[in-house]
């Protein structure tokens, strides 16, 4: 299978950029069936996308960033411009951010999503496991990320891209942002991995061993890590959020 540029996205802030991973692949269809693929209006009044991934029949999440208007769901895509017998489409009832989440440092990246309505879970729909409080993932760990993000041509891909990615030490992302919390965020990359400035999704997991560990949240121009935030950080508030709504 040709080899892909696979770039994830983080929204832009003054500093901030986007990255590219190299050496992303197609994913084989359906591979990932917790995968969605996010459609919203932003606060300039543009469509945006964002990735993010089915954690109950009725909840997805994703990043806090991805916050907008007219919010729906893709489930069972492989290509998000063919609407494939196993598409699910789904608006979203209600927005969950957290209610900590800063727009200047990241923190609290994370967001979940009430459907309208529950999906219907079959081979190419499926939710992910998640963390508990003390499932933490440590450095030189090999994870997997996937969305709908940019290639190297600056087009949007239509079909589901995937790369695997090394967890870093937290000096890594020290060096690079005094925003860095390790105790709530994941620093993630590879150092041989170049980055270069594009458009593509974010809010997508960072999945190690089956389990959803990780959600995309920003990336530095010129810089090695990506920065992710830390799902077993926040279970408690997870359950409550689902528990309750």
């Amino acid at each position: 299978m040709m080899l892909l540029l696979l770039i994830l996205l983080a929204f832009p802030l003054p500093s901030r950029t986007f990255i590219v991973i190299k050496r992303g692949t197609e994913a084989r269809p359906h591979s990932r069936p917790y995968m969605a693929f996010i459609r919203f209006i932003n606060d300039n009044h543009l469509w945006r996308r964002c990735g993010g991934f089915l954690v109950r029949e009725d909840f997805v999440m994703t990043a806090a960033h991805c916050h907008g208007r007219n919010m729906c769901v893709i489930l069972g895509a492989q290509n998000i411009k063919i609407k494939e017998a196993t598409r699910q489409s789904i608006p979203v009832l209600q927005a969950f951010p957290h209610p900590e989440h800063s727009n200047i440092s990241r923190f609290n990246d994370l967001m979940l999503l009430k459907l309208k309505w529950k999906a219907h879970l079959n081979s190419a729909v499926k939710t992910i496991a998640l963390p508990q409080s003390q499932d933490l993932v440590g450095p030189n760990e090999v994870c997997n990320v996937a969305g709908w993000g940019v290639l190297a041509n600056g087009n949007c891909s239509d079909t589901l891209q995937e790369a695997d990615l090394e967890v870093q030490h937290k000096q890594t992302c020290e060096n690079v942002t005094k925003y860095y919390n390790n105790s709530i965020q994941l620093c993630v990359g590879n150092p041989l991995h170049r980055m270069r400035a594009g458009r593509g999704d974010s809010g997508g997991p960072l999945v190690c061993k089956n389990v959803a560990q990780g959600i995309i949240s920003y990336g530095y121009k010129k810089k090695i890590p990506m920065i992710f935030t830390r799902i077993s950080s926040f279970v408690p508030w997870i359950h409550k959020i689902m528990n309750v709504s």
